[in-house]
Formats: C-alpha cells, sequence, structure tokens
C-alpha cells in the first residue's frame, strides 16, 4: 500500500463501493477505510465481499458487506436503506461493478475472408445478449446503483460519485466490441453526472486504469509456463511506462479526486492511470 501521500481524510464519511468483492474493487474499500470511512462491501457474491469487510475490520476499520445486484433498482434501493440505517447517508459512491463476457468477444482481431464459415467466432457470431449483457453490467450497472445512493447525497456539499472507466473508452481494444462501448459509455455518462448533480454538492469524476495484472486477467497475459503472451507483448510495446501497473497506483488518483481540499473544483473528469498508453500514438 502506498502511502496517502495527499492526506486525504475521509473520516466520518460513509463510503458505499460497488463490485467490492473483486480485486481491484476490494482494494479500494481497503484503501478508502484507511483513509477513515465506514465502507459497505457490494457485491452480487456476498461471500467475496464478507471476507474483504472481515479484512478491513481486522486492520482496525469499519466495513459491512452487502449482497447487491447493481442491475436490479429495487435491490439497489432496499441495499441502500440498510446502508443508511447500518452507517449513515452515503457519501461517497465507487461505482466499480462491471466486466466483459466471451459472448461478447470475437476471437481473432481481425476479420479475416472464410471467416464467416470457419470454426471461428467472428463479428458477424456475436451473441446480441451477449452484447446486451454486458452493456448493462457495465452502464446500467453504474447508473441504478447511482440512482439508489445519489438521493442520499443531493443537498448535502462534499459528496462524490466516481465512476470507473477504461482505456477502452478512449480507443476500443480489439476483440472486445461491447466492453470497449460500454465503458465508452460510461465516460460520457460521468461527465453527463457531473453537469446533472453540479448544483446539489456532488463530484463526479472517473479513473481510467490501463492494464494491470491481475488473477482476473492472468490468463490473458501469461502463458502457463509464466512467459508474456502475444497480448502481453502488444500492451507493454504501447505503454511508454514499458511495464504494466501495479494495483496500489490507482491510489493517489481514487483520494485525490474524492479529495474535497485537493480536487473541489474538479468535476467531469476521466483520470487516465495508464503509464502514458492513452498518450502515445504508437509511433
Amino acid at each position: 500500500m502506498m502511502a496517502n501521500v495527499i492526506n486525504t481524510n475521509l473520516s466520518g464519511k460513509v463510503a458505499v463501493v460497488t463490485g467490492a468483492g473483486g480485486v481491484l474493487c476490494s482494494h479500494f474499500a481497503k484503501v478508502l477505510a484507511r483513509a477513515g470511512a465506514k465502507v459497505a462491501l457490494l457485491d452480487l457474491n456476498e461471500e467475496a465481499a464478507k471476507q474483504f469487510a472481515e479484512e478491513i475490520v481486522a486492520e482496525g476499520g469499519v466495513a459491512k458487506a452487502y449482497k447487491c445486484n447493481v442491475l436490479d433498482k429495487d435491490i439497489c434501493e432496499a441495499v441502500a436503506e440498510a446502508v443508511k440505517a447500518d452507517l449513515g447517508d452515503c457519501d461517497i459512491l465507487v461505482n466499480g461493478a462491471g466486466g466483459n463476457n466471451p459472448r461478447a468477444t470475437t476471437d481473432k482481431e481481425y476479420f479475416e475472408i472464410g471467416d464467416i464459415d470457419a470454426d471461428t467466432k467472428s463479428f458477424f457470431d456475436l451473441d446480441a445478449s451477449g452484447v446486451e449483457f454486458v452493456f448493462n453490467l457495465n452502464f446500467l450497472g453504474t447508473l441504478i446503483p447511482t440512482q439508489a445512493f445519489a438521493k442520499q447525497m443531493v443537498g448535502r456539499q462534499g459528496c462524490n460519485i466516481l465512476n470507473i472507466s477504461s482505456m477502452n473508452a478512449y480507443t476500443p481494444l480489439t476483440k472486445i466490441p461491447a466492453y470497449s462501448g460500454a465503458k465508452a459509455a460510461i465516460s460520457n455518462f460521468t461527465q453527463w453526472l457531473a453537469v446533472h448533480f453540479s448544483k446539489v454538492g456532488i463530484r463526479v469524476n472517473a479513473i481510467a486504469p490501463g492494464f494491470f495484472s491481475t488473477k482476473q486477467n492472468a490468463k490473458l497475459l501469461w502463458n502457463d509456463d509464466g512467459t508474456p503472451t502475444a497480448r502481453t507483448g502488444k500492451i507493454l510495446a504501447a505503454t511508454p511506462m514499458g511495464r504494466f501497473g501495479e494495483t496500489c497506483e490507482l491510489e493517489g488518483g481514487l483520494l485525490f479526486l474524492l479529495n474535497n481540499d485537493a480536487a473541489g473544483f474538479i468535476t467531469g473528469v476521466i483520470l487516465p492511470i495508464d503509464g502514458g498508453f492513452s498518450a502515445y500514438s504508437g509511433v
């Protein structure tokens, strides 16, 4: 863990993190707790969220896990009421739930003549329900929790919503058109929300992580023998700093954007944390 170098103090704040059973968002929850926030960890996988909540409590923090389907408005509103009763009104919402699906992914980067009839999943074989699932999980999975928790924020100064965008939002990555499009929508929605809530005390920003090697994407990035895959080679060649990010390197951006003293006039921005990936033309 990096030191809290910008001295963000979230004491007395209630932070809600969706997708908190996952690798990155569980880390975000821990960072917020270490900064003093009382943290609600929301995930469809309640057991995973509970494990991370228990780890926060073991460190001396305040945390509680909640089972939540971010695509169900009634459930999100019920969880919002439970969080309010347990911890207090939400001050910070980190919309971390999201992800991709194999049904919305092509097998190859480039279409070639003959792929339609070949034993390969081409653009023409993408499953509409898979594409819909990815869009819903990422876009509606941000919109619906925001509807539920922003009700507790309106009219209270110093509240924050932080969305999770991606490098895909700047330039689509090959093979994952639905996920790329959905993350582009998140960046656009972040700007929309920032304007919409600008008069009622809520700042809305996003971080856009570059490439981080985690358990979730290890098989895409590394062969069984530990050598890098071809995709890893392309990623590192397109990242000027020449390496993957470390999870702890997301902490500064997270804490900065949530710091009302340091970033009080910043709203509607999408902050790349990417080792220069989004700035590099490849030449």
